[in-house]
């Protein structure tokens, strides 16, 4: 009855994968719910089978996560926090399997790349999986001996293989932003310095989004992402999701989104939330 009543979190993919991670480290106290897609993942919290949702938007070395930015909008759902998580890719077998024995690994086809020195200085081969965290359950269940996978610790910890190698990425600062988001928005000033995401809609006008950005240059307000998509099969109708340093109250971001909002034709925060300590 106790795990029932527990608070759950929803994340997209396998138990083990890295959103998994992030969840652990962020939620540690929370029961991580897997879903199979990101729509998923938003139902989820919708549909109060869990309370929280954890959703990559951004990675270091691969940019932005596909279609997250139009889902997240759309999801009614608010961000509530930030988390980052290095991506620290491990080398994991069947108990009892020596490295000299793997010949061939699999893993989600993103990880491949960032392990290539590592298996090409081993002489081993590589095969693309639907998720790394999926690839590993499947290997627990096998009875192969020359076969591993590429993953988190997570994955080797909750599947019963063993790691053969740590920390075999080519990049060492790979890292991936996750937003934490709940149904319920949290504006309160949770810590010195917070962030703010906003989407909007420019107006049809020449030189708007140039306009509308004015606001943020002359109040002094530090915008750290600026991103454009395209709505409703329209070349006229771009949104921007934007993050940005500061609290809605704080004079100078007050100032610049009512600047902001004199040229749009729609204006939604989606979030209000400290600044991870990781950001620097």
């Amino acid at each position: 009855m106790a795990e029932k009543s527990a608070p759950r979190i929803a994340f997209q993919g396998a138990l083990g994968a890295y959103s998994h991670e992030a969840c652990l480290q962020a939620k540690p106290d929370m029961i991580p719910v897997p879903c199979t897609t990101f729509e998923g993942v938003i139902r989820a919290v919708k549909e109060g089978r869990a309370g929280l949702a954890m959703l990559p938007v951004e990675n270091t070395t691969y940019g932005r996560v596909a279609d997250i930015h139009r889902l997240l909008p759309e999801s009614g759902l608010h961000i509530i926090d930030e988390a980052f998580v290095r991506v620290r890719i491990a080398l994991m077998a069947r108990p009892g399997v020596s490295l000299d024995e793997i010949n061939h690994v699999r893993a989600h086809l993103v990880l491949l790349p960032q392990a290539r020195s590592f298996l090409d200085s081993h002489g081993i081969t590589s095969e693309a999986a639907a998720d790394s965290a999926g690839a590993a359950a499947d290997l627990a269940v096998s009875d192969l001996r020359h076969e591993g996978v590429l993953a988190s610790e997570v994955a080797a910890k909750i599947h019963g293989l063993e790691v053969l190698a740590r920390d075999i990425e080519d990049l060492d600062h790979n890292t991936t932003r996750f937003l934490l988001m709940s149904p319920e928005i949290d504006e309160s000033r949770r810590a010195e310095k917070m962030l703010t995401t906003f989407v909007f809609e420019v107006r049809n006008i020449p030189a708007a989004l140039y306009k509308a950005m004015g606001g943020f240059a002359t109040n002094g307000v530090n915008m750290t992402k600026l991103e454009s998509y395209m709505v409703g099969g329209s070349f006229t109708a771009t949104q921007f999701l934007a993050d940005i340093e500061g609290h809605p109250e704080d004079p100078p971001v007050r100032r610049a989104l009512e600047e902001l909002a004199y040229f749009t034709n729609m204006l939604e925060i989606l979030g209000v939330y400290p600044a991870h300590p990781d950001r620097g």
